[in-house]
């Protein structure tokens, strides 16, 4: 007993006094240390770790790439006599949120990007097949799930037979996630030259001490030039044929342009952690990527193009961040998108466990006359994580926020949406999980075509949602009251 009591000392006083935490983090261990002492003790090493001053993930070949294109955009962007014509109405509004990114989290903007958006799972794998069909020199193919079943077997000999025509084929995949895979499927796929790599593998079986940190990016790239970033995992439940969840509403976004340097960036430096390969020393991956770069920075002519039909030319900056990063990078942007608002908030979300400062951004938001709406599912695939996002919406209620039960199914689709004119999009949820915990991101894009059907297919959905309501929210059960504020208070575990 004295031992127990020792060691939970001893992990209370390196929560308090050696990892930056926030207070809400540190109340939680601390009560889960000192009052169920065994299982806090396990849950500390499986979930507790912090990896925020970690620089395992660094890598000195993509600072130096970077360094050309982030700091003649500082100069631009941040110069103080940029001529009218180089900015358009978007851009110049919201010209902070761009240089904000880009000097903390390296968010080069970069313009002619062409974005198709799939809400359907079936819609969204038939276009990767097709991209990987017309793949020429490299397929980089980087997903948090990937399940053994038909989904799977579709892309597989699509892979194989681009792997003899010579094609570079690489998959990526968390440990976490692909937890189920038969390891003999890696093998066959390694015995005909694809490449396969594993982010925070398990030992042991499938015990895994960093569990809590898990690679949530849902990344393809192709030659360069043609990209995929959402919400889809590889598995059957995200083609609808899961009877548990039913359809399975989701938001994908194949981006064609120069964003996918972005894209092919962040791959590139997670399987380096998880491989060892390092592609930055290998020019042909970024070369004409980077000649692109050259080009968007040039001072002639506008930085941002005029939109046009189609959002052909669209811009848009990659924005990752997790244990990696210094900051929430994806959470910072969320929020100022909050604050620059205007006349509305839309927001998608399977799970919502805000922090206080996205809690707070909302209701002022509301509060002010700014037509906020909450989209959330109606069923739960984690019952903790439901619970507390009922809660946390629940709560938004009295400030005039309406929140919508998506009922048709099961809601996944992670985005924001703000005045029709900028949207965020990617594999981030709008949680303390994704914010802080996962490696994640998000494309956040300055462009009214693009916006404007992102917003389309919200309002598509509210015929297939529930309001819900002040008074249907009262008149929740005892037990329900007791499960949501359970979760609540575990919710910066969950």
């Amino acid at each position: 007993m004295e031992q127990l009591i020792f060691i939970n000392l001893l992990f209370s006083v390196i929560i308090v006094f050696f990892q930056r935490r926030n207070p809400r983090s540190v109340w939680t261990w601390l009560f889960a240390l000192n009052f169920i002492p065994v299982f806090g003790i396990l849950f500390y090493l499986l979930f507790g770790q912090d990896l925020k001053k970690s620089r395992m993930f660094r890598i000195k070949e993509i600072s130096d790439r970077l360094n050309f294109p982030i700091k003649s955009q500082e100069e631009i962007i941040g110069a103080d006599n940029v001529p009218e014509e180089m900015m358009d109405p978007i851009s110049r509004d919201f010209r902070s949120l761009i240089l904000y990114n880009l000097e903390t989290s390296g968010a080069v903007l970069t313009a002619c990007n062409r974005i198709q958006i799939y809400t359907d799972g079936q819609e969204k794998f038939a276009a990767l097949r097709d991209a990987l069909r017309k793949a020429e020199k490299y397929i980089h193919i980087q997903y948090y799930i990937i399940k053994n079943d038909e989904v799977f077997d579709s892309l597989v000999p699509i892979l194989q037979d681009k792997a003899r025509q010579g094609v570079e084929v690489r998959i990526l995949y968390d440990g976490m996630g692909g937890r189920f895979m038969p390891s003999r499927r890696w093998e066959e796929l390694k015995k005909d030259g694809i490449r396969v790599g594993v982010f925070f593998p398990p030992f042991l079986g499938w015990l895994n001490l960093r569990v809590n940190y898990r690679n949530h990016r849902k990344i393809a790239v192709i030659d360069g030039r043609v990209s995929f970033v959402g919400g889809f995992n590889i598995g059957r439940e995200y083609i609808s044929r899961d009877p548990r969840f039913g359809y399975w509403r989701d938001t994908h976004l194949k981006i064609t342009g120069e964003a996918a340097i972005g894209l092919q960036i962040r791959f590139a430096l997670d399987w380096h952690y998880a491989t060892g390969e390092n592609l930055f020393r290998e020019e042909r991956y970024f070369g004409e990527e980077e000649n692109a770069r050259r080009r968007l920075i040039r001072q002639e002519g506008p930085i941002w193009p005029e939109g046009s039909q189609d959002g052909d030319e669209a811009c848009l900056q990659i924005i990752s961040s997790g244990p990696d990063t210094r900051e929430p990078y994806i959470r910072d942007n969320y929020l100022a998108l909050f604050h620059k608002a205007k006349h509305h908030i839309y927001i998608q979300t399977p799970y919502f466990i805000p922090d206080d400062a996205i809690l707070a951004a909302l209701k002022m938001a509301a509060s002010s006359g700014v037509d906020v709406r909450l989209m959330i599912p109606c069923k739960p695939d984690h019952p903790f994580v439901y619970w507390a996002t009922c809660s946390y919406a629940g709560e938004l209620l009295d400030y005039g926020v309406k929140v919508y039960i998506y009922e048709n199914g099961f809601l996944h689709s992670k985005g924001v949406m703000v005045d029709g004119r900028v949207s965020c999009y990617g594999t981030a949820n709008m949680d303390i999980r994704s914010f802080d915990l996962n490696f994640e991101v998000n494309a956040t894009i300055y462009d009214e075509q693009v916006t404007g059907r992102l917003e389309q297919a919200f309002m598509d959905d509210l015929p297939h949602c529930r309001e819900l309501t002040k008074q249907a929210y009262g008149q929740r059960g005892l037990w329900m009251r007791v499960k949501e504020q359970t979760s609540r208070l575990l919710s910066p575990l969950l």
